[in-house]
């Protein structure tokens, strides 16, 4: 009775045809999963016992496969046809979606889910395949790489899509992005070429410069500091009412800004209130300085020593007339350029009775200076660095007076834009100025090359470690060749020059002077002679100028860091020694490291060269 009461209220719902069939043919779900399981471990068994032999497999299959190999051409036509219909797939199968999407069907995630139940699935390891680029079939194993499209590939097809993978890392490691090539050209024109890892000074400062509107102060920075920071500010044009705050304390003698193209006149004014004691001050691209700052410095009496102040051409003649009178007895170096019609002759006569203790005089791109300016300049008693620059013509007669008169104690004499200056104030430089150390003498069509030559020959001047002759060539139009006279710096000149300062000289600024020869150049930089100093070179525009010749100055110069070489055609394909920047030659190869030294040899006095 218990039994059938048992089996009397057993509680059964209604089953499935599956349900039904399955237990008709006695096959259980228990018996499913353990037989799975144990095709999946023999699986895994048979893949371990060929994975030990798969370097011979692989082998074997190469040798297979190279002697069905197909001939370049065949193949190359079968992957381009390849590549073609697999567009077009995927063009098409593209559109089909973009058509699905449009119309929004709500059917589709279900058709995607049946079409994925569907989808082959990978073979397992042990199982045969095709290749999926070259459809050769294979022994699939754990270490069978996917293709592109999802399939799996032979071992030659593995080999080939990772040699080409590590090739696609390596070029996309290489190429540096676009602004740090930007960048790194910028660095060049600048002369600055990086040898390893930025300094860590110049991180800092990079990274002060990126969060300025960050910044509350900059606490106790040096000098040096402070004037790379205000370079770095007037570069990206930060340089603002807010930010000038930053380089102002009330203790500082110095302030020097690079830009103050967005300062105000009241920013001015600023600068001798927060710093009361200010002896030196630069100030460039000044053009909101006005009378009113002039006249709080003169009323407060700041002590300025060293004054320096580019375009501030608001200021009037009279003004500074005032303030050479009260304030020119404290002045020992003065800098002025681009004060366009705010100076005139009457102003530099109250500078020479006003300013005894000078020793420093700039004065360029000040329209109404001339002849009596250099007459009042002979007064200078103490002047020991001069450079002016006029716009007016001058004569060369009083140019001579003045050097006769001052030229015993100057150490730096520049000359720029003096049209009628001629072999006589060669001559007074040559007979007066014998304490130079650094000459220069710019944009002149009248000096000949014996002016040149004289300069230099026999001169009780020490050797110079900075000359500037730029453009100093005749500009006759019908003879560019130069004229019988040999007008301009020449090859007698160059040879003379190089002799006297080559050894100690280290800045040479020679562009435009096409008239030197290249047996002259050939002469002075022909690989043996060295010049230990030399570390900055500008030869633009010097038409014979070639290749072997500036191979010579890399040879002949260790410590070269800036060659610029504008204009010059003849120079190509030329190695470029590590750390050195050349710039205007376009085919040059990029700071190439020479091991071993150069491989040259001049031979022949004529100039021609052995490569």
């Amino acid at each position: 009775m218990s039994g059938r009461r048992t089996s009397n209220n057993r509680i059964r719902g209604p089953q499935s045809a599956l349900t039904d069939f399955l237990a008709s043919n006695n096959i259980s779900a228990a018996q499913i999963s353990a037989d799975y399981e144990r095709r999946r471990l023999e699986a895994q068994q048979r893949a371990e016992q060929e994975a030990t032999a798969n370097g011979t497999i692989a082998e074997e299959e190469e040798q297979h496969e190279d002697e069905r190999e197909e001939t370049a051409l065949q193949k190359k036509k079968r992957k381009r046809a390849e590549e073609k219909a697999l567009a077009k797939i995927k063009e098409a199968r593209g559109s089909k979606k973009q058509k699905k999407d449009k119309k929004g069907d709500p059917d589709e995630a279900d058709s995607d889910g049946a079409l994925g139940m569907y989808s082959k699935s990978k073979p397992l390891p042990g199982q045969l395949e095709n290749c999926e680029k070259c459809e050769k079939r294979f022994t699939v194993t754990p270490y069978s790489k996917t293709g592109p499209d999802g399939g799996l590939l032979c071992v030659k097809c593995s080999k080939e899509q990772e040699t080409q993978r590590k090739k696609d890392d390596k070029i996309k490691k290489q190429a540096a992005p676009r602004g740090r090539q930007r960048q790194k050209q910028s660095n060049l024109l600048d002369g600055i070429v990086h040898d390893g890892a930025v300094s860590l000074q110049d991180l800092c400062l990079k990274t002060i410069a990126d969060n300025v509107h960050d910044v509350e102060e900059f606490g106790d920075l040096p000098q040096n500091l402070l004037k790379r920071l205000s370079e770095i500010f007037s570069r990206r044009r930060v340089l603002t009412t807010r930010t000038l705050d930053l380089f102002l304390r009330p203790n500082m003698d110095v302030v020097d800004i690079t830009d103050c193209g967005k300062l105000e006149t009241e920013d001015y004014i600023k600068i001798f209130s927060f710093a009361p004691k200010v002896q030196t001050l630069s100030l460039q691209q000044a053009g909101q300085f006005k009378d009113e700052v002039l006249d709080y410095i003169i009323e407060r009496d700041v002590p300025i020593k060293h004054l320096k102040l580019y375009a501030a051409n608001l200021i009037t003649n009279e003004k500074w007339i005032e303030f050479f009178t009260k304030c020119g007895h404290r002045l020992e170096s003065l800098q002025l350029k681009w004060l366009n019609c705010s100076l005139d002759n009457e102003a530099i006569a109250y500078l020479v009775r006003s300013c005894p203790n000078l020793r420093r005089l700039k004065i360029k791109k000040c329209f109404r200076l001339g002849d009596p300016a250099l007459q009042d300049m002979r007064g200078l008693r103490k002047l020991e660095h001069l450079s002016l620059q006029f716009k007016e013509s001058t004569s060369a007669a009083n140019l001579t007076e003045m050097l006769t008169a001052i030229g015993h104690r100057l150490r730096t004499l520049s000359l720029e834009d003096f049209y009628y200056a001629d072999d006589s104030v060669l001559e007074a430089i040559h007979t007066h100025c014998t304490q130079l150390e650094k000459l220069r003498f710019v944009d002149n069509d009248v000096c000949t090359d014996t002016g040149y030559s004289n300069l230099f020959t026999n001169w009780a001047n020490p050797p110079l470690s900075f000359l500037d002759f730029s453009s100093n060539r005749s500009i006759d139009c019908d003879k560019p060749e130069g004229t019988e006279d040999l007008t301009g710096l020449s090859t007698a000149g160059f040879q003379a020059m190089m002799a006297h300062s080559g050894p100690h000289l280290q800045t040479l600024m020679i562009p435009s002077c096409r008239h030197i020869s290249r047996e002259g150049l050939a002469k002075v930089w022909d690989g043996k002679k060295e010049y230990p100093c030399l570390k900055t070179a500008d030869v633009s525009f010097v038409k014979t100028m070639d290749t072997p010749i500036v191979a010579g100055i890399f040879k002949g110069c260790p410590q070269l860091k800036k060659l610029t070489a504008f204009g010059c055609f003849s120079v190509s394909d030329v190695m470029v020694p590590k750390g050195v920047a050349l710039i205007g030659v376009p085919n040059a190869q990029d700071s190439i490291i020479q091991e071993g030294g150069y491989d040259f040899d001049v031979v022949s006095s004529a100039g021609q060269w052995c490569m």
